[in-house]
Order: C-alpha cells, then structure tokens, then sequence
C-alpha cells in the first residue's frame, strides 16, 4: 500500500511517539493504515509491518541513519520552534530563556537533530504578561496539530514543498537547561513568561 502518481491507496504510516496523539486520527481520517509506536525499533521492523511512511511527534529516542535511508524522504518530524531555531530539547523554554523566535515547524528527518529541509512552519506569538510555560506549550501544540491536519493531505501525496534551513538558528541539549532551572523550579508549569524572557542574554529582543 502506497501513493503512487499522486494517488493515496492506502499508505501503511508509522506514527513515532505517544499513542494518545491527535495525529493518529488526523492520519487515519485521510484513509491511510497508521500505527503508533512510543519505543525504540530498527529497519527490520519497517520491512516486517510493511512501512510507507514515518510520521514522529513527541518521540523520545534518536533515528538511526539506516531507518532514515531506508525511508527515503518519507520520514517527517513535527517540531514546536520555528526552525532553525530551538533544535533540540525543551524548545518552548529555550525561545523565552533567549528571547527568539517562536513557532512550530514540519521537516524532514535527516542525520542531524532537527535540521531536515522544512516543509511548512508558522510563527505563534504569546502575550508575556499572561502566558505561562504551560499555556505556551498547549499553543505550539495546538498550532503543530494544526498545520499538520492542513499540510498531510500534500505531504502524503508527495507534493509538499521544501526549504533548506540556512541560518545558524540554536540547539540545546536536555542538560543544557540545569544552569536555568532556579527561574521555573517553584512555580514549575505555571512559571509565567515573562519571569523568562531574555534571561541567557542581554541585548536580544525578539518576540
């Protein structure tokens, strides 16, 4: 089952990460066989369940080059920054704690952390003096959820469009956030924004 010429047949989709996911309705609902999966896998198990295409969003564990080869452009991630900034872990905190841009972003998956060419992304704003990191995080997820029920009818026909991420953009690692953790550790969740904003530099002022 596949795509072929532009025409959806039935497209067997892997959808990597947690099963209570609104994507998985969003993908079954376009006629298309989707699978969840939340642990670790290899390529053997893609050529056993029949794989066309791999969809990730909110998948914990790092694709391995012979699973991306193997897919051959059809392996997507959904991403709350707005790419090239953010890659990596905890990109909602990082876009205050630096004062960049904000988004969400749908890319193709390559051997590097969150630098596929782009497929579609949108800037979201947030209003600091309301905002919390909770609130923020349900936007851009929301908003991921969103562009994605809009873009998947042209990805899974293999229409969708595609741009190089050419700035230098960030990236965090999951360790990367210990030095900052005294700002957000009381309130935690509910820590409002504007307690973050700019707080990794003193001369930025993007919002």
């Amino acid at each position: 089952m596949s795509c072929i010429n532009g025409e959806n047949i039935g497209m067997r989709v892997l959808l990597l990460g947690p099963d209570d996911s609104p994507i998985t309705q969003i993908i079954r609902e376009s006629g298309c066989d989707v699978m969840d999966r939340e642990e670790k896998f290899d390529k053997s198990f893609l050529v056993n369940e029949k794989i066309d295409f791999v969809a990730s969003y909110r998948y914990r564990h790092i694709i391995t080059k012979d699973i991306i080869d193997y897919m051959d452009e059809r392996i997507i991630n959904l991403h709350i920054s707005r790419l090239p900034w953010n890659r990596g872990s905890d990109p909602n905190l990082w876009s205050f704690l630096e004062n960049t841009p904000k988004g969400v972003t749908i890319h193709h998956i390559d051997e590097g952390v969150d630098t596929g060419d782009i497929i579609a992304q949108k800037h979201v704003s947030f209003d600091p003096e309301v905002d919390t990191l909770a609130t923020s995080y349900q936007k851009l997820n929301r908003e991921i959820v969103e562009l994605f029920s809009q873009q998947w009818p042209v990805i899974m026909r293999g229409e969708s469009q595609r741009c190089k991420q050419v700035e230098n953009g960030s990236f965090h690692r999951l360790k990367d956030k210990t030095a900052f953790e005294y700002l957000f550790i009381e309130k935690g969740w509910d820590t409002p924004v504007r307690e973050l904003l700019g707080k990794t530099v003193s001369d930025r002022n993007i919002f």
